[in-house]
């Protein structure tokens, strides 16, 4: 699944105002950080994750790494902050709608 650039620019807009619901420590990508990032984009489609200082890799290397895990597009990595992208098959929850 790739995002266009206007459907890029849309989920950057979002994602601006959200905290960081995943923070990668020392251990780097874990098991546990990867449940935990999966949860949260099944549950809200667009997540923000923070690496903190201890982490061995950039936030770029994060950010793909556990985008290749559960399945989603790398949004944005501004310095230690990424965000992640995924639809969601729930069909409780409000999607968000990207442009064409």
């Amino acid at each position: 699944m790739a995002l266009s650039g206007k459907q890029i620019r849309h989920l950057r807009s979002l994602a601006h105002h959200l905290n960081p619901v995943v923070l990668i420590g020392k251990a780097g990508v874990t098991s546990g950080t990867t449940q935990q990032a999966s949860e949260g984009l099944e549950a809200h489609e667009l997540i923000k994750c923070g690496v903190q200082d201890g982490c061995d890799q950039t936030a770029t290397e994060v950010a793909h790494e556990l985008a290749e895990l559960v399945g989603a597009e790398v949004v944005q990595v501004i310095g230690h902050r990424f965000s992640l992208y995924r639809p969601s098959k729930k069909k409780d929850i409000e999607h968000i709608k990207l442009p064409q």
